[in-house]
């Protein structure tokens, strides 16, 4: 038989009528002939919960223990799910993460996956089992301790699953109904895409779409797992997440991302030397801080300018690495300009590599609209710029309607090249 994995978010097992909604869903793949690998992640609210009560307890937790108590919320959940699966007739049984068992490093509450053997499920597929329930987000340690994975982990536990087991595709439940061009909430004129390719979906990830984690789509990516991101409260076909060779038309932008939680950082009076920006991003990077766009000045008199942006939940440790790197004597800059007020817009299409003129088009309808381009950055398949915030939703309509992604196949340029 064909394996299929099926993941089901929060949302999807908020309460007990949604896990038999859920549970519906896999037994009639059961009864297609498919052997299940469901992957479910605590109830809606359960893992908030979870988190305030260690934090009530103790502010300095101890990591270990912080895994043990926040993986509780997906066990639950599991064996929920089987039981409703076994009251339907379907032969199925819970797994937790020491079980499978997915072992992981030993990087407590943001641990990776390192391998996880086959033997134990197989075994129980080849006595009768039809379906495996497996708590997400956990793994076990190589010192044999509970482990997560980070927040949106079961993502990553899902198509870790769909590569080890080889499975047909891997099916992301949530409560949206698949990718869009856009955030539809901003504009009504959001399309639902048939298929968006690994990259760009990756793309999309890592600029503030929230459908799926970013390390969920490298990870489906690298071992070319197929991700249908479907409705759990719909039997509509979602968007399928593949290879670009899978995608039929052409579009030279797919997508338009966008993230409100954005800061920017301005360093003047630099000293422009070999090694300054090692000086300035080597203490942020020791710090933990995840820096994003990067813009240098033109230097005069041997003096620049830096900035650099960053989520807005890291700026009091930026601040901190910075002025302490200053301190030191690592480091020497005139005035440290904080901004909070703006966020991130970005065009992302793997048309891109082979048609130019994108970022005139991108730019002339921000300009046409009096928006400032604050910071640009780009790669090879997206273009992001910073802007104030309160223009943030008229960018992202203005660009949507722009590259007419409305339509299916959206807008081609006139000009191919590099």
């Amino acid at each position: 038989m064909s394996i299929l994995v099926m993941k089901f978010g929060g949302t999807s097992v908020a309460d007990l009528e949604r896990i038999r909604n859920a549970a519906e869903k896999v037994r009639r793949e059961v009864d297609n002939g498919h052997e299940v690998i469901v992957v479910v992640s605590a109830m809606a609210g359960r893992t908030n919960e979870l988190v305030g009560w260690v934090e009530q307890v103790s502010p300095l937790f101890d990591a270990r223990e912080y895994d043990a108590v926040v993986s509780s919320g997906e066990n639950v959940t599991a064996g929920l799910m089987a039981l409703t699966l076994q009251e339907m007739g379907v032969p199925a049984r819970s797994w937790q993460g020491w079980q499978v068992p997915v072992k992981t490093t030993d990087a407590h509450g943001a641990a990776r996956i390192v391998e996880i053997p086959r033997e134990n499920i197989d075994a129980k597929f080849a006595e009768g089992m039809k379906v495996a329930v497996v708590a997400g987000f956990q793994g076990v340690g190589p010192d044999g301790r509970i482990t997560t994975l980070g927040r949106g982990g079961s993502d990553t536990t899902a198509v870790a699953f769909a590569a080890a087991f080889a499975a047909e595709r891997c099916d992301i439940y949530t409560d949206v109904d698949g990718i869009y061009t856009t955030d539809p909430r901003i504009t009504r004129k959001a399309r639902k895409l048939e298929k968006i390719s690994y990259e760009e979906m990756l793309e999309l990830a890592s600029l503030g779409a929230k459908v799926l984690q970013t390390r969920s789509v490298e990870l489906a990516m690298r071992y070319k797992v197929r991700l249908q991101v479907r409705s759990s409260f719909s039997d509509e076909p979602g968007t399928l997440v593949c290879d670009e060779e899978e995608i039929m038309e052409s579009r030279v932008v797919s997508g338009i991302a966008h993230s409100r939680d954005e800061a920017k950082f301005t360093l003047t009076d630099v000293e422009d030397r070999p090694g300054v920006a090692a000086a300035i991003f080597g203490p942020l990077a020791e710090a933990g801080v995840n820096v994003d766009m990067i813009v240098q000045n033109v230097a005069e008199d041997g003096r620049t300018d830096m900035t650099f942006s960053c989520p807005t939940n890291q700026v009091l440790r930026a601040e901190k690495a910075l002025e302490e790197a200053a301190a030191r004597g690592d480091i020497a800059f005139g005035k440290m300009i904080r901004d909070e007020d703006v966020a991130k817009v970005s065009v992302v299409g793997i048309g891109m590599r082979s048609h130019a003129g994108v970022a005139a088009r991108m730019f002339e309808a921000l300009a046409r609209e009096g928006i400032n381009i604050e910071v640009i950055t780009t790669s090879e398949i997206k273009i992001s710029v910073l802007v104030a915030r309160k223009y943030m939703e008229l960018a992202v309509q203005t660009l949507h309607d722009t590259f007419e992604l409305d339509k299916i196949g959206g807008i081609e340029t006139a000009s191919e090249g590099p």
